[in-house]
């Protein structure tokens, strides 16, 4: 864009500066009540779905599974095999179901692995997952693991046809799976394996479902939460010769056989193991909790309903809060909460961490595939980050995920001008791709102007080009050209929706071709310093076979400009292209005193007049009306609301979410 002379202010002259309008959103889950003696879950958490691992797997330097590894997505066996018995970090995503041939047939899964199932389909038939002594750092979230049971062998004595095992391991996270129907057992941690949390699974529908131990030596040390076993004869679980094992809100139901009166329990502590069970629900369980002679068993707060035989207790065993922190639910609300809540689940999907994974924000991008068709979340823990990042478009479905606790706290920042590469050049951040979304973030170009003199001293914090972008909770920081909204080129459409956010500048600050709209949004209009002309908010270059450009709606502008000395906008032809007829619209929106009484003025030789700018129902002293202000019709305003602007022909609701 055409470079105007602009320069900033000292920060200390910038009222408002950092400005952060915090906006909080509660989610509470409505659950039925169960059976009698049931209570509702407890809120919906982030918690039910962290990606980072909880219990003993977060001691001794935790777990991290493929992190700092690229992303990559199977659908056959043969990939899973590569990507897993691989040297290096993966993140491996499971799309659909692989049915592991020969019947019975083992992935191995070497050190540095996340295997993660998309979506909640994810499956591997009549395979195992297995982790050989000397793995360590392994993940497996969010699959189904079915099917290798051989009729007729229920006992599955001469087999070894597990879900997941693993022997002389350390550092291991199972969680959010599904087993069923497996011969032998459905989870083996076997052989002194260290460090594991096993939460939020399902066992169901089998004999031998989870064991731990095959060893004189007492090493293990084991978390266990929030699983829910159904139908599932014996060993749920059975721990021989664990160091600690700490079992919380589990969930047991239908462990009943009158006509086996041993083999038939729920959690058995054996040998010379130390368990801890609190806050657990029982349900139709016949031995619930038993103990050998030689071990531990500490009980407290679990409901007990229709069990019966042994319920053992003895011991001091240990106290899990020596170790580390973690939250007890309600034993009253366990079944709701795990019926809801384990198993494989929608929402559940990759997470790259910025810095922990990966050390800037750019390198977490690198590591999302070409063609990436499900969501990567890219979390960003407070902190400055001096980088430019690019999503290119061959890298959709990304998220950026600020983590602090407001959108200040994590900063995204260069100060790169056009002088040196253009404008596009002197973006902070550029994306190309589809379908991004960026949370709680601020975006920043702090290039100083007042410190150079330059031929091109537009300095962008934000382009983007690609379609159905959504910003929400974010702040852009800059002068000139702020945010660049556009597209690959003059007659493709982009859309472009900024919620709850924050944008500042002095000289075309929202600029572009795209589609956008702006709603419930602070726009800060930066004074330069003049007594006539402080800039202008808008210049959009909106194609001309486009009834759709800028929509600024129930947003607020404030200014530190004196009053009458900012323009709401002005038209862009870039390169002097007719065809880029801008459009734009504010809407009941609040204008301060510093708008020009005539807002919209010319630039380059084009009449704002020829362009499609507009007014509708726009209020505070900045917003009078007079004969060089036109206002839109209720009628048409009827045409022009956030749903018209970013509909386009696939229906696209960004704002439905809220």
């Amino acid at each position: 864009m055409t470079h105007f002379h602009s320069k900033r202010l000292p920060h200390s002259s910038r009222p408002g500066y950092g400005l952060v309008l915090a906006a909080v959103v509660s989610l509470v889950a409505a659950l039925c009540l169960g059976a009698v003696g049931e209570a509702k879950a407890a809120p919906a958490s982030e918690s039910r779905w962290s990606d980072r691992p909880h219990g003993f797997a977060s001691l001794a330097g935790g777990t991290t599974g493929g992190a700092g590894g690229k992303v990559v997505t199977v659908t056959d066996q043969a990939s899973l095999m590569k990507y897993a018995g691989a040297e290096e970090p993966y993140i491996i995503r499971v799309q659909g179901t692989i049915t592991a041939q020969p019947f019975g047939a083992s992935v191995e899964v070497a050190s540095d692995k996340t295997i993660v199932g998309v979506g909640a389909s994810a499956e591997l038939v009549q395979g195992e997952f297995h982790l050989s002594p000397g793995t360590h750092n392994v993940i497996i979230r969010n699959m189904t693991i079915r099917d290798s049971a051989i009729e007729g062998n229920w006992d599955c004595k001469d087999t070894d046809f597990d879900g997941i095992q693993m022997d002389t391991v350390h550092h291991v996270w199972v969680d959010h799976n599904r087993f069923s129907n497996i011969c032998d057992g459905q989870l083996d941690v076997r052989k002194d394996s260290e460090y594991v949390t096993i939460s939020y699974n399902r066992f169901e529908n089998n004999n031998k479902t989870f064991g731990l131990g095959w060893t004189t030596n007492v090493k293990t040390q084991i978390t266990i939460d929030h699983n829910w076993f159904a139908h599932t004869k014996q060993r749920n679980p059975s721990i021989d010769n664990a160091a600690y094992a700490h079992l919380y809100n589990n969930y047991l139901t239908a462990q009943v056989d009158p006509g086996d009166p041993v083999w038939t329990y729920g959690n058995w502590s054996r040998g010379r193991t130390r368990m801890v069970i609190e806050n657990s629900y029982y349900q139709d369980v016949q031995h619930p909790y038993q103990a050998d002679a030689t071990a531990e068993l500490v009980q407290r707060g679990s409901i007990l309903k229709n069990t019966s035989g042994r319920h053992d207790a003895w011991g001091a065993a240990f106290d899990p809060r020596e170790f580390y922190d973690y939250r007890l639910d309600p034993a009253a609300a366990v079944p709701a909460i795990v019926k809801r809540f384990s198993g494989p689940q929608e929402r559940i999907g990759v997470v790259l961490q910025v810095p922990a994974g990966y050390p800037n924000v750019q390198a977490a991008v690198d590591a999302v595939p070409d063609g990436n068709a499900s969501a990567v979340t890219i979390s960003v823990a407070p902190g400055t980050y001096r980088e430019k990042v690019v999503i290119p478009a061959s890298k959709p479905h990304i998220v950026l995920q600020g983590t602090g606790h407001d959108r200040s706290d994590t900063v995204i920042v260069h100060d790169t001008p056009a002088a040196y590469g253009g404008s596009t050049g002197s973006a902070t951040v550029r994306i190309a791709a589809h379908d991004v979304i960026a949370r709680n973030l601020t975006f920043s170009n702090d290039f100083d102007e007042a410190a150079h003199e330059l031929n091109g001293e537009q300095a962008l914090a934000m382009k983007t080009t690609g379609d159905r972008i959504v910003f929400e909770d974010t702040a852009f920081l800059g002068n000139q050209d702020t945010l660049m909204t556009d597209s690959p080129k003059l007659d493709v459409i982009s859309r472009v929706y900024v919620r709850d956010s924050y944008i500042e500048g002095d000289v075309d600050f929202i600029y572009g071709r795209a589609t956008t709209v702006v709603e419930r949004s602070v726009i800060r209009a930066l004074s330069r310093g003049s007594d006539s002309n402080n800039g202008y908010i808008t210049a959009a270059s909106t194609w001309k076979g486009n009834p759709y450009g800028f929509l600024v709606v129930r947003s607020k502008v404030v200014s530190d400009a004196p009053a009458g000395t900012f323009h709401l906008g002005r038209p862009w032809h870039p390169g002097g292209e007719p065809d880029a007829v801008a459009q734009v619209l504010f809407r009941d929106t609040e204008l301060p005193a510093a708008i020009k009484s005539s807002p919209w003025t010319d630039m380059s030789g084009f009449s704002w007049r020829d362009a499609r700018f507009a007014e509708h129902r726009n209020f505070g002293p900045g917003a009078a009306v007079s004969a060089d202000r036109p206002q839109m019709g209720d009628a048409e305003a009827g045409s022009h609301t956030v749903a018209d602007y970013l509909k386009g022909t696939d229906g696209w609701a960004p704002y439905a979410r809220h």
